[in-house]
């Protein structure tokens, strides 16, 4: 793989679609992954699974993130997408979300060390492409022996592994463990990506100061904040612009009417901490056109 510099945006489930990734691209991430994707989904060749795929060319480098639990099956998906314009696959191993743990995949995986390892395994002979992971550090408060199941994950192929530092039990809340992604790094020898409480330039430098990952991760604070990859500060004007051609390329991409729906909260979130955004945030959950989206925007 060659070598990253620069911060790169973690995948994340209704947020990471091709225009998200582009805009974060072009404020300077090294690399974006897709949303979350089913390989059973890519099996059984369901609909909405497939345009969660399309990558454009602009967008710089993408990796496609597949979660599912079966050998076959992720080899079946790997094979699947070989020709596709993603320059690697991610297995997930983190994903805390209910209805992924109980089926046995994401961070469910961390109970099955030698099914990871298998996963693993599959993934890396049915392509020619980099094949990583995504894992978190255990499932609740107990002990977790986390080192063990990234050297499971290294032994198996992986040529990357991203370590978001924290339980499935935390979802997304208290504190990252930095601690465990540097013990990760030490016992390791492929490259690991740091993952967890990065909201600016400031913190990504000092995680790979404490933990020596090589390459950080940046997830949550950049919704509706692009501009984390680059550290500008934008003004109101720059951000109401930014929406607009938000919502221009999503109706392009989806459709008016699914568009509108999704830059409730994409909007919501770009205008976070400005003057007058409570206000629209109300208003604008009632917008059903681009031109009431825009109506809105002027009176901030």
């Amino acid at each position: 793989m060659k070598k990253i510099d620069k911060p790169v945006m973690a995948p994340m489930a209704g947020v990471t679609d091709c225009v998200f990734r582009y805009f974060v691209h072009r404020e300077g991430a090294a690399l974006s992954y897709t949303e979350l994707v089913s390989a059973k989904g890519l099996y059984y060749k369901n609909a909405g699974t497939e345009e969660l795929l399309y990558i454009n060319e602009r967008e710089g480098d993408v990796f496609i993130q597949l979660f599912g639990s079966e050998p076959e099956i992720i080899a079946h998906a790997v094979r699947y997408l070989e020709d596709r314009p993603n320059v690697g696959i991610d297995i997930n191993m983190g994903c805390p979300v209910p209805k992924v743990f109980k089926n046995g995949e994401g961070s469910a995986l961390l109970k099955d060390p030698e099914l990871a390892a298998r996963l693993i395994e599959a993934a890396k002979k049915s392509t020619k492409k980099p094949v990583t992971a995504k894992m978190r550090i255990g499932i609740d408060d107990k002990p977790y022996d986390y080192v063990g199941f990234a050297k499971k994950l290294e032994e198996a192929g992986a040529d990357m592994i991203a370590v978001h530092a924290r339980t499935r039990e935390q979802y997304y809340s208290g504190s990252a463990n930095w601690q465990a992604i540097k013990d990760i790094k030490e016992n390791v020898k492929v490259p690991v990506i740091g993952n967890g409480d990065v909201k600016d330039l400031d913190d990504a430098s000092r995680m790979k100061e404490e933990t020596g990952c090589d390459i950080v991760m940046i997830g949550r604070a950049a919704m509706g904040n692009p501009w984390v990859f680059s550290g500008r500060h934008p003004g109101k004007e720059e951000i109401k612009n930014q929406i607009l051609e938000h919502m221009a390329l999503l109706i392009d991409y989806k459709g008016e009417q699914r568009a509108i729906k999704e830059m409730r909260k994409h909007s919501s979130w770009y205008l976070k901490g400005v003057p007058g955004a409570p206000e629209f945030r109300r208003k604008v959950n009632e917008a059903a056109t681009a031109a009431e989206i825009e109506s809105l925007l002027k009176e901030i």
